[in-house]
Protein backbone atom coordinates (compact mmCIF):
# COMPACT_ATOMS: atom_id res chain seq x y z
CA UNK A 1 0.00 0.00 0.00
CA UNK A 2 2.67 2.58 0.94
CA UNK A 3 4.58 1.89 -1.94
CA UNK A 4 1.70 2.56 -4.33
CA UNK A 5 0.91 5.38 -2.34
CA UNK A 6 4.66 6.56 -3.14
CA UNK A 7 4.68 6.13 -6.38
CA UNK A 8 0.88 8.09 -7.09
CA UNK A 9 1.08 10.89 -4.33
CA UNK A 10 4.35 12.04 -4.21
CA UNK A 11 7.16 13.42 -5.61
CA UNK A 12 9.62 10.35 -4.52
CA UNK A 13 10.10 9.46 -7.90
CA UNK A 14 10.98 12.74 -9.87
CA UNK A 15 14.62 12.47 -9.68
CA UNK A 16 15.22 15.50 -8.25
CA UNK A 17 17.73 15.34 -5.72
CA UNK A 18 16.58 14.49 -1.78
CA UNK A 19 17.57 13.18 1.67
CA UNK A 20 15.42 10.75 2.96
CA UNK A 21 15.27 8.86 6.35
CA UNK A 22 14.18 5.77 6.81
CA UNK A 23 13.84 4.34 10.19
CA UNK A 24 13.22 0.70 11.22
CA UNK A 25 13.92 -0.27 6.96
CA UNK A 26 11.85 -2.73 6.02
CA UNK A 27 14.57 -5.08 3.39
CA UNK A 28 11.91 -5.07 0.63
CA UNK A 29 12.02 -1.60 0.83
CA UNK A 30 15.44 -0.20 1.60
CA UNK A 31 16.80 -2.43 -1.49
CA UNK A 32 14.17 -0.33 -3.79
CA UNK A 33 14.92 3.06 -2.00
CA UNK A 34 18.18 2.86 -1.77
CA UNK A 35 18.37 2.35 -5.92
CA UNK A 36 16.35 5.47 -6.67
CA UNK A 37 18.44 8.43 -8.51
CA UNK A 38 18.64 11.47 -6.93
CA UNK A 39 17.79 10.11 -3.21
CA UNK A 40 20.54 10.10 -0.40
CA UNK A 41 18.89 7.20 1.21
CA UNK A 42 19.71 6.84 4.88
CA UNK A 43 18.30 3.75 6.80
CA UNK A 44 18.47 3.97 11.19
CA UNK A 45 17.30 2.11 13.82
CA UNK A 46 18.23 1.64 17.45
CA UNK A 47 19.06 -1.81 17.61
CA UNK A 48 18.79 -3.12 14.03
CA UNK A 49 22.82 -3.87 12.49
CA UNK A 50 21.78 -3.92 9.09
CA UNK A 51 20.51 -0.07 9.59
CA UNK A 52 23.06 2.39 8.50
CA UNK A 53 23.42 4.30 11.66
CA UNK A 54 21.81 3.54 14.59
CA UNK A 55 19.43 6.35 15.94
CA UNK A 56 17.12 6.83 18.79
CA UNK A 57 14.26 8.75 17.40
CA UNK A 58 13.99 10.51 20.74
CA UNK A 59 17.17 11.96 19.43
CA UNK A 60 18.27 12.39 16.17
CA UNK A 61 21.82 13.43 15.88
CA UNK A 62 21.24 15.41 12.53
CA UNK A 63 20.63 19.11 12.19
CA UNK A 64 17.26 20.82 11.51
CA UNK A 65 15.63 20.47 8.36
CA UNK A 66 17.98 17.93 7.09
CA UNK A 67 15.70 15.28 5.72
CA UNK A 68 13.31 16.07 2.42
CA UNK A 69 11.48 12.56 3.26
CA UNK A 70 11.04 10.62 6.55
CA UNK A 71 9.49 7.28 6.09
CA UNK A 72 8.77 5.69 9.89
CA UNK A 73 6.35 2.60 9.88
CA UNK A 74 4.99 0.75 12.81
CA UNK A 75 7.78 2.20 14.87
CA UNK A 76 6.55 4.87 16.97
CA UNK A 77 3.73 2.12 19.24
CA UNK A 78 7.30 0.75 20.52
CA UNK A 79 8.59 4.05 21.80
CA UNK A 80 7.80 5.10 25.27
CA UNK A 81 8.03 8.85 24.35
CA UNK A 82 6.34 8.73 21.46
CA UNK A 83 5.96 12.56 21.43
CA UNK A 84 8.96 13.24 21.76
CA UNK A 85 10.41 11.19 18.62
CA UNK A 86 7.57 12.97 16.60
CA UNK A 87 8.67 16.47 17.42
CA UNK A 88 12.30 15.44 16.67
CA UNK A 89 10.62 14.18 13.25
CA UNK A 90 8.92 17.50 12.12
CA UNK A 91 12.74 19.20 13.53
CA UNK A 92 14.73 17.28 11.17
CA UNK A 93 12.12 17.72 8.23
CA UNK A 94 12.42 20.37 5.84
CA UNK A 95 9.93 23.13 5.39
CA UNK A 96 9.03 21.57 1.86
CA UNK A 97 9.41 17.91 2.69
CA UNK A 98 7.25 15.61 4.12
CA UNK A 99 6.82 12.16 6.31
CA UNK A 100 4.83 9.42 6.45
CA UNK A 101 4.71 8.07 9.97
CA UNK A 102 2.50 4.90 10.19
CA UNK A 103 1.46 3.09 12.92
CA UNK A 104 -1.40 0.26 13.74
CA UNK A 105 -4.69 1.52 14.47
CA UNK A 106 -6.05 -0.81 16.60
CA UNK A 107 -8.69 1.31 18.94
CA UNK A 108 -12.29 2.84 17.70
CA UNK A 109 -12.14 6.06 20.26
CA UNK A 110 -9.17 6.45 22.52
CA UNK A 111 -5.54 5.63 22.16
CA UNK A 112 -4.91 3.15 24.99
CA UNK A 113 -1.62 3.47 27.15
CA UNK A 114 -0.35 2.58 30.42
CA UNK A 115 3.71 3.36 31.53
CA UNK A 116 3.29 0.91 34.47
CA UNK A 117 2.76 -2.05 32.04
CA UNK A 118 5.92 -2.82 31.63
CA UNK A 119 6.65 -7.07 31.76
CA UNK A 120 6.18 -8.33 27.99
CA UNK A 121 3.54 -10.64 28.73
CA UNK A 122 1.51 -7.82 30.29
CA UNK A 123 2.42 -5.82 27.66
CA UNK A 124 1.07 -8.74 24.98
CA UNK A 125 -1.98 -8.80 26.75
CA UNK A 126 -2.69 -5.18 26.86
CA UNK A 127 -1.29 -3.72 23.98
CA UNK A 128 -1.28 -7.29 21.28
CA UNK A 129 2.46 -7.26 21.35
CA UNK A 130 5.32 -7.49 23.97
CA UNK A 131 7.09 -4.91 22.78
CA UNK A 132 4.20 -2.50 22.38
CA UNK A 133 3.76 0.25 24.80
CA UNK A 134 0.61 1.23 23.45
CA UNK A 135 -2.60 1.25 20.81
CA UNK A 136 -3.52 4.13 18.63
CA UNK A 137 -6.76 5.40 17.62
CA UNK A 138 -6.30 7.39 14.69
CA UNK A 139 -8.40 10.29 15.72
CA UNK A 140 -6.13 10.34 18.45
CA UNK A 141 -3.09 9.58 16.73
CA UNK A 142 -3.26 12.50 14.13
CA UNK A 143 -3.64 15.11 17.33
CA UNK A 144 -0.43 13.68 18.44
CA UNK A 145 0.96 14.76 15.06
CA UNK A 146 -0.52 17.80 15.21
CA UNK A 147 0.37 18.98 18.37
CA UNK A 148 4.20 18.27 17.58
CA UNK A 149 3.80 21.09 14.57
CA UNK A 150 2.89 18.54 11.55
CA UNK A 151 0.50 19.74 9.22
CA UNK A 152 -1.39 16.04 8.74
CA UNK A 153 -3.52 14.44 6.00
CA UNK A 154 -5.38 11.26 6.65
CA UNK A 155 -5.55 9.51 3.03
CA UNK A 156 -7.71 6.45 2.70
CA UNK A 157 -6.54 3.60 0.39
CA UNK A 158 -9.70 4.11 -1.96
CA UNK A 159 -8.09 7.76 -3.07
CA UNK A 160 -5.19 6.07 -4.49
CA UNK A 161 -5.95 3.30 -5.29
CA UNK A 162 -8.74 1.05 -6.72
CA UNK A 163 -11.22 -1.52 -5.22
CA UNK A 164 -9.82 -4.13 -7.45
CA UNK A 165 -6.13 -3.20 -6.47
CA UNK A 166 -7.22 -3.25 -2.57
CA UNK A 167 -8.37 -6.77 -3.08
CA UNK A 168 -5.89 -8.17 -5.16
CA UNK A 169 -3.27 -6.75 -2.66
CA UNK A 170 -5.30 -7.51 0.50
CA UNK A 171 -4.99 -4.04 1.55
CA UNK A 172 -7.05 -2.84 4.39
CA UNK A 173 -9.30 -0.21 3.31
CA UNK A 174 -8.99 1.24 7.20
CA UNK A 175 -5.20 1.88 7.41
CA UNK A 176 -5.20 5.14 6.11
CA UNK A 177 -1.72 6.91 5.43
CA UNK A 178 -0.50 9.59 7.46
CA UNK A 179 1.55 12.04 5.50
CA UNK A 180 2.76 14.97 7.44
CA UNK A 181 3.77 17.97 6.44
CA UNK A 182 5.35 21.16 8.46
CA UNK A 183 2.75 23.84 8.74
Amino acid sequence: MVWIFFERCTNLFDSNKKKMLHVAPEYCFQRRLSRIKGIDYLTADISMPSAMVKMDITDIQYPDNTFDVIYCSHVLEHVVDDRKAMREFHRVLTNKGWAVLQVPIERPETTYEDPSITDPAERLKAFGHPDHVRCYSAKDYEQRLIDAGFSVKRIKPLEFASIEEIEKMRISKNEDIFLCTKL
